[in-house]
């Protein structure tokens, strides 16, 4: 396993692992012995980079969420894990009520918000200290200032309970507009962001749940250069094979995919598979990891044998005539 830094501060910066592994749906679709099984064989392999939320899966059982947060915290106690593994968490996107499907109700990112949901995400996963917190999925229709946000979270790093703090699925504007407040203020900012990233490009225009503008979740051109200039910020890319959609012919790539682009880029990708001997998915997360801007991946498992597929991955390298040979393809 390789490893990188996140954050600045030599007092809350952390290494991990150049893989992350996502708990989304550790203890409701998948059952306390896999995701018990995935885990340990993830730390195993030098894997310290987890990733949960607060309303993770609310969905699945009609619920607010907080499962994967309690399984998470119910595997550490029985593993003796202490602070060699970083664990990340996100509010924010937690449902005010239980719902079974997607939800535009959510908690928002008041101050009070920000404070008594970090402290139930510290108590379920059994820490005295999140070691990475993200404001998760923000909606346009949300009235808190921006100011209020920025220094609720502010706090508790001050305070100490919480490390690094980041941002999921804001609109480059907005995340560009809160790092300035903290900076000029005094006060921690984000300092990690986490998007939807993967080889293949996507449309971004089309409406979604959270904004009729078009998808703030997934990386476009604004952030890519954002993060050019912004180099201490570190981009943690979830849905990086597509649930499957790489290799899975039953599973349709979807409507924002729909262009001329991507036949050419998985022709490009199954030709450096091919070279390579890895899988397509090996090779996708190769490219994110070894890129000019470097990506952490966020990958899932739903088995041992899924999870074993995205470790080999962290040690396979690009030649630059590979990696060419991937970029120029549009």
């Amino acid at each position: 396993m390789r490893y990188r830094t996140i954050g600045s501060d030599p007092k809350t910066r952390r290494q991990v692992s150049v893989l992350s592994l996502g708990a989304m749906l550790f203890g409701t679709t998948i059952d306390e012995a896999t995701s018990y099984a995935i885990l340990d064989r993830f730390v195993e392999a030098g894997g310290t980079f987890l990733d949960t939320a607060n309303n993770y899966a609310y969905w699945v059982n009609g619920t607010q969420g907080g499962e994967s947060e309690a399984l998470l915290g119910r595997w550490r106690r029985s593993r003796g894990i202490t602070d060699e593994i970083v664990i990340a968490t996100k509010l924010g996107g937690r449902p005010n009520v239980p719902s079974s499907a997607l939800s535009h109700d959510l908690e928002g990112l008041s101050a009070r918000v920000i404070r008594e949901s970090s402290e139930r995400s510290r108590e379920r996963l059994g820490v005295d200290k999140l070691d990475l917190l993200y404001a998760h999925a923000y909606l346009e229709g949300w009235k808190v200032p921006l100011e209020e946000t920025v220094e609720g979270f502010a706090g508790l790093v001050e305070e100490g309970t919480v490390g690094l703090l980041g941002a999921s699925n804001h609109w480059t504007w907005r995340l560009e507009r809160a790092r300035n407040l903290a900076a000029a203020a005094g006060l921690p900012g984000y300092e990690v962001v986490q998007y939807h990233h993967t080889y293949l490009r996507q449309r971004t225009d089309l409406p979604t749940l959270r904004s009729q503008d078009g998808n703030l979740g997934v990386v476009g051109g604004d952030l890519l250069s954002y993060l050019r200039a912004e180099p201490e910020l570190a981009l943690v890319a979830y849905s990086p094979l597509l649930s499957g959609g790489y290799v899975r012919d039953d599973k349709p790539l979807g409507d924002a995919f729909e262009h001329a682009g991507t036949p050419r880029r998985l022709a490009a990708l199954r030709e450096v598979a091919q070279e390579t001997g890895a899988t397509v998915n090996q090779v996708v997360l190769a490219w994110l990891i070894g890129g000019e801007i470097p990506v952490i991946p966020l990958v899932g498992a739903s088995s041992v044998e899924q999870l074993e597929e995205s470790l080999a991955a962290a040690d396979l390298e690009l030649t630059a005539e590979q990696r060419a040979k991937l970029d120029a393809a549009h």
